[in-house]
């Protein structure tokens, strides 16, 4: 008897879902190596919104770089073009993707040698989320 409640109990805390998720994941993360010369280069990644309200991403740092902003790249009149966004909003239970050749984050400046990178996104100055990745390995 003792058996089977338990065995129900384990049934229905499988059917609720477990543990809370986390208000905001990153997944697919990818930081690019920094172009030789240039010291600019790049962050991809999804960002999936598990609460029931938008959230607002309107800032992201990192210590290994002097400047990170929140970029979109377009083609407008045949010509690309990336400019600085201000804010980036994930609706409630979405995925935000940023992807070569359209949102990304733009890492410029960095402040040394390093083969991990960590970037806090924030809305004004509350911290939503921190990422650690390690950069991307090129391929010859």
């Amino acid at each position: 008897m003792m058996r089977a409640a338990v065995l129900l109990l384990a049934i229905v805390l499988g059917a609720c879902g477990g543990e809370p998720q986390p208000p905001l994941v990153a997944t697919n993360v990818v930081i690019t190596q920094p172009m030789p010369g240039s010291g600019m280069s790049a962050a991809y990644l999804s960002l999936t919104n598990n609460t029931d309200d938008a959230i607002s991403i309107s800032r992201v740092t990192s210590a290994q770089y002097q400047s990170a902003e929140l970029h979109e790249s377009t083609i407008e009149d045949g010509v690309a073009r990336m400019r600085a966004i201000a804010e980036f909003q994930i609706p409630a239970g979405e995925t935000l993707r940023f992807q070569r050749g359209a949102k990304h984050v733009m890492l410029m400046r960095p402040t040394g040698p390093f083969t991990t990178v960590s970037l806090q996104f924030f809305d004004g100055d509350v911290l939503l989320l921190e990422v650690d990745s390690e950069i991307e390995s090129k391929t010859d």
